[in-house]
């Protein structure tokens, strides 16, 4: 009885052996056979090809007239009229204000009666010295007596001259009475009122004329990028335009481009030493005059092109670390990581320097899902617009 129950205990624990082998056995399989099985992730891809890219720099910028006038008084009075409407254009040389002229044309008329006075006093010493002439070769006259007159003809004519120069100063003072604008433009608003007081000495301002079309756009650029883009073109990775045809595109204030390109006509040589900057400035056609003097702008500059550049969307690449990444797809369709150089960005691409080749897959859409070395089924992805 003993040994029945002793050979019965082992075949129990045989089979309870036999039966957790069969189970753990079951559960490897089990969980070999969905890794085995499971279908390559779907992943999104674009294909990168070389290209010319051109680089645009945007830059803040401020709207100048390419000619300023400020009208200013040059004489002393009160002013009568105002002759122009406000915020219109006019031509070179328009009337703008009537200052009260009745004490220039009393002073020019002064003038005038002193010059009649010393070119009569220039007659008559003329006539003195004719008439000595031949009296001093018969010793009528002594030759003292007509040295002293042919003086006195000198001393008139130079009182005739002084004379004259006050007229011609009346003159321009009466002129000035009507203050006229030197240059054609947009005239402001008037900064004094009939009855007002002006002067010459305190040149009080009357108001201001610019010329609006066309107009300047400044802007101004730290030197360390004009320095890199220098490096840039000296090393071939950036080529440049013809330095007279550099294009210039403006962004208004509402976001809303400019119709017309301009190009830049200045670069200052002297760098603020309170910015470290440098100033540009860019010529734009204005006939519509939707510009204005002290306007804001952004300028995008067309400072060259990149030869043989890649363009790989925002969302593909990662950036740990300061360090760029992107995810590749392989030919045998593994994933691969490699590290990249950047450059610019461009409405939402950037634009790579080094890492990639003409060609090559870079996951889009997914690459947070799968590692390197996993096998992906690689999908294109879908072109920005359609």
């Amino acid at each position: 009885m003993h040994l029945r129950a002793t050979i019965q205990r082992h075949r129990l624990a045989s089979i309870a052996a036999l039966a957790l082998s069969l189970a753990c056995f079951a559960c490897r399989e089990r969980q070999q056979t969905p890794a085995a099985s499971a279908p390559p992730l779907p992943v999104l891809v674009t294909t990168v090809n070389t290209e010319s890219i051109p680089k645009i720099v945007e830059l803040p910028g401020r709207i100048e007239a390419i000619r300023t006038a400020e009208i200013r008084a040059r004489v002393d009075g009160i002013v009568e009229r105002r002759l122009y409407e406000e915020g219109t254009d006019v031509p070179a040389n328009a009337p703008l204000f009537l200052i009260d002229s009745r004490d220039y044309q009393a002073q020019l008329q002064q003038a005038q009666a002193a010059l009649k006075r010393a070119q009569a006093v220039e007659e008559n010493a003329a006539s003195v010295a004719a008439r000595f002439g031949p009296l001093v070769a018969r010793q009528a006259v002594s030759a003292q007596e007509y040295e002293a007159a042919l003086a006195t003809v000198q001393q008139s004519r130079a009182n005739v001259s002084d004379a004259a120069a006050a007229v011609t100063l009346a003159q321009l003072r009466l002129d000035r009475c009507t203050v006229r604008t030197p240059i054609a433009g947009r005239v402001g608003r008037a900064l004094v009122t009939e009855g007002a007081l002006v002067s010459a000495s305190a040149a009080t301002l009357l108001t201001q004329v610019n010329q609006l079309s066309p107009v300047n756009a400044v802007f101004t650029q730290s030197n360390t990028s004009l320095l890199d883009l220098r490096q840039q073109v000296e090393s071939g990775a950036l080529k440049v335009p013809n330095a007279k045809h550099v294009e210039v595109h403006l962004i208004l204030s509402n976001g809303q481009a400019y119709g017309e390109a301009g190009f830049l006509d200045f670069t200052d040589l002297v760098v603020d030493p309170s910015t470290g900057a440098q100033t540009v400035r860019a010529h734009f056609a204005n006939p519509s005059r939707v510009l204005l003097p002290g306007q804001f702008v952004r300028g995008e500059i067309v400072t060259g092109t990149i030869p043989n550049g890649i363009l790989v969307p925002e969302r593909a690449v990662q950036i740990d670390r300061g360090t760029a990444s992107v995810a590749i797809v392989a030919e045998d369709n593994t994933v691969v990581r490699r590290d990249v150089q950047l450059g610019d960005q461009e409405g939402g691409l950037w634009v790579v320097r080094d890492g990639l080749k003409s060609g090559e897959r870079v996951i889009v859409d997914g690459w947070s899902r799968v590692q390197p070395g996993q096998r992906v089924n690689a999908q294109p992805a879908p072109v920005a617009g359609h």
